[in-house]
């Protein structure tokens, strides 16, 4: 075989290896902090707290994001269906689009961008400065401590976040329908209300908590990881951002594929 596909194949072993142990390595965490979170003592104030950070601290860039593509959606919706006389139906693309897509992904990828890193930059920190081999020397377990208070607040705080996007998003695009093309908004609403479900809503609720899971798990291992001082954090927080956003848009399919089972 010649040199250069033993170098190849080296090379993809390589990553296929790294990429493997990452796997296992997010996975046992998660195993840990299920564990953990149904076990006594439960920290409910540190879980508060990471709920102002991830929730409260997240409304301004997930509402503006979401008023932006709603007002965008029902901009772009308004012209196509205003060649076949459908005007009537912006309402009903942009909420479905909204509710079922739109609003979930764009908010987990804000709050992935922001929270993900912070979480990475906090807890990769810690462990440069070698504050979590003194939490296990106290006795105390850092996946108790530091782990499943994030997790537990991002899984509880991202489906209120995506109906606040939701209803932002909806809001934004009754604004420019009434502004910009004459559709009141009764006749907006009673479009939305006529023809948006219950399981479309519960879809995009299902695809929230998941994805504050993935937010919170991948950025707590990444953190727990890092090494190298400094410039280890920055490259980590780095690392945490782009899988997040990764396993969002890939995951986002197969959730699509299942929540339209029902």
């Amino acid at each position: 075989m010649p040199e250069k596909f033993k170098k190849l194949f080296l090379l993809l072993g390589a990553h296929g290896t790294q990429f493997l142990r990452y796997i296992g390595g997010v996975s046992m965490l998660a195993l840990h902090t299920f564990y953990h979170t149904f076990s006594r003592p439960f920290n409910i104030k540190a879980v508060i707290l990471q709920m102002d950070f991830i929730g409260v601290k997240s409304l301004s860039i997930v509402g503006l994001t979401a008023l932006s593509s709603g007002m965008v959606m029902a901009l772009q919706t308004a012209y196509g269906l205003g060649r076949f006389g459908a005007k009537s139906y912006v309402g009903v693309i942009v909420s479905l689009s909204l509710v079922r897509e739109l609003g979930p992904i764009l908010t987990a990828l804000m709050v992935g961008g922001r929270v993900g890193s912070g979480i990475t930059a906090e807890i990769g920190a810690m462990n440069v400065t070698e504050q979590i081999d003194a939490i296990k020397a106290l006795g105390a377990n850092p996946v108790k401590k530091l782990v499943v208070p994030r997790v537990t607040a991002a899984i509880l705080v991202l489906p209120a976040l995506t109906l606040f996007a939701d209803i932002i998003g909806i809001t934004g695009g009754m604004i420019i329908s009434q502004v910009e093309f004459g559709i009141s908004p009764y006749a907006y609403y009673d479009s939305v209300i006529k023809f948006l479900k219950m399981s479309d809503i519960l879809s995009g609720i299902g695809k929230s908590l998941f994805f504050g899971f993935v937010i919170a798990i991948v950025g707590c291992y990444q953190g727990m990881i890092t090494s190298g001082g400094t410039e280890g954090v920055g490259l980590s927080t780095t690392v945490t951002v782009v899988t997040v956003s990764i396993v969002i848009l890939i995951s986002d399919f197969f959730l699509t594929k299942f929540f339209w089972l029902f």
